[in-house]
């Protein structure tokens, strides 16, 4: 991978495979099912109106296991890259819900997908969220309007958040990095192809490469490749 130079502006995607080394599953198994569950049970609007104790349930345990995991290397060696060259240079978008990168000591993350970590309101996203630790008060209600309180997390069928300053971010980047994503679900899917379009080299790291439109393939994990490569960057 080619050093950087003082123009670089960097766009890095994170997905499930960042954290995977710190013991948080990827987002599906081999049998198609979330942490033992059908995704539509559990992770839909629909879901959610349906059988809200359900939902509930399986964020509150996902929430509790949380607090047992730490940032792996992967995390950290990003954390330093933002930190050292500046948020306006590195601009780190995830499409994890877990903030292990904030956790690592990385000043801005952007993430896409929500916050475990975090309440709002079912009726507006735009009311004022609340943190949360362990499990959610099933009588939680909104500050703003009354409504009832739901994981802050994007379901499926909702529009992933920031994606105005995503896509902005994306099209601006000299060097646009896709970190542990399988790629395959939009919107995200799409920015590696925005960025390319606009000019950027486009780099994978992953396992289990995805090919596509990437210049550059690192078939590692995170947690190995990152590491290397950021020490490289910083000199």
């Amino acid at each position: 991978m080619r050093p950087l130079t003082p123009a670089d502006r960097i766009f890095i995607l994170s997905g499930a495979g960042l954290s995977q080394a710190s013991g948080i599953p990827t987002f599906r198994d081999a049998e198609g099912l979330w942490e033992g569950h059908d995704p539509m049970q559990v992770a839909t609007p629909q879901a959610w109106h349906a059988d809200r104790e359900l939902v509930r349930r399986f964020y509150d345990e996902r929430r509790e296991k949380l607090d047992q995991i730490a940032p792996n290397p992967g995390h950290v060696a990003l954390a330093r890259l933002q930190q050292e060259l500046g948020p306006d240079r590195v601009q780190l978008v995830t499409q994890n819900i877990d903030g292990l990168l904030e956790a690592a000591g990385a000043p801005d993350v952007v993430a896409m997908h929500g916050s475990l970590r975090h309440l709002r309101c079912e009726r507006d996203e735009d009311h004022p969220w609340v943190e949360v630790r362990g499990q959610q008060d099933p009588d939680a209600t909104c500050t703003a309007c009354g409504a009832p309180m739901r994981p802050a997390v994007v379901w499926f069928g909702e529009i992933p958040l920031f994606m105005d300053r995503i896509q902005r971010e994306a099209c601006s980047c000299s060097l646009f990095v896709s970190v542990g994503t399988s790629g395959v679900v939009y919107p995200a899917a799409g920015l590696s192809q925005m960025a390319r379009s606009c000019g950027a080299r486009c780099v994978e790291i992953n396992p289990e490469p995805t090919g596509g439109i990437f210049h550059e393939v690192v078939a590692e994990t995170s947690e190995v490749a990152l590491p290397r490569i950021v020490e490289r960057w910083l000199g």
